[in-house]
């Protein structure tokens, strides 16, 4: 239970994917602007990777291996991915046509999300368990929500402030996210 423990605490806060790797830049500087169109993506990508996991590693563990196939897990793991992207941007598009239409590109653009990909292979090259495969699935995205929000809060408030012309915009945001990635890499000594 404390290796679990450690695993998801270091997922979220201290090897956070977006502060610490620099993966899942995209939605992340571009649906951060508001702050319930970051909670959408972040449910997204909670959805998209955990399922996308579950079926990578079932896929890797009940037939790239035994088949001595191992070298199509990267071919393998990219189809589930978008495969299961597809999957999510229907079920989004039906019952939630104004997540739907915040997203807007983003949502598609989870398929090509590395942060994805990273995941369903980290599960595999670490050796994970079922069970830690789970707890590391659901850590590390929630660790991308949890910054998501607290940088749309930030950039919300970032538009209202009196920031020099030179820096509006995406300039302002990158120096916010380098301070958090240093504020973020303060917690290395946690775990």
């Amino acid at each position: 239970m404390e290796n679990l423990l450690t695993l998801a605490i270091s997922a979220i806060l201290i090897n956070n994917i977006v502060l610490s790797q620099f993966l899942g830049i995209c939605p992340f500087l571009g649906v951060s602007r508001k702050k319930d169109s970051a909670i959408g993506m972040g449910l997204a990508v909670i959805f998209v990777i955990v399922g996308a996991s579950i079926l990578s590693y079932l896929l890797y563990h009940l037939v790239l291996d035994p088949l001595d196939i191992e070298y199509m897990n990267l071919i393998s793991f990219i189809l589930v991915i978008a495969s299961f992207v597809q999957f999510t941007e229907m079920f989004i598009k039906k019952y939630s046509p104004s997540l739907y239409k915040s997203l807007g590109i983003y949502l598609p653009l989870i398929t090509t999300n590395c942060a994805v990909l990273y995941v369903a292979l980290a599960n595999i090259t670490s050796g994970y368990n079922f069970v830690e495969m789970i707890t590391y699935s659901i850590a590390v995205p929630v660790g991308f929500m949890l910054v998501l929000i607290i940088f749309s809060y930030i950039r919300e408030r970032l538009d209202i402030a009196p920031v020099p012309k030179a820096f509006k915009g995406n300039p302002v945001a990158l120096i916010v996210a380098a301070l958090m990635a240093i504020a973020f890499s303060g917690l290395a000594g946690l775990v």
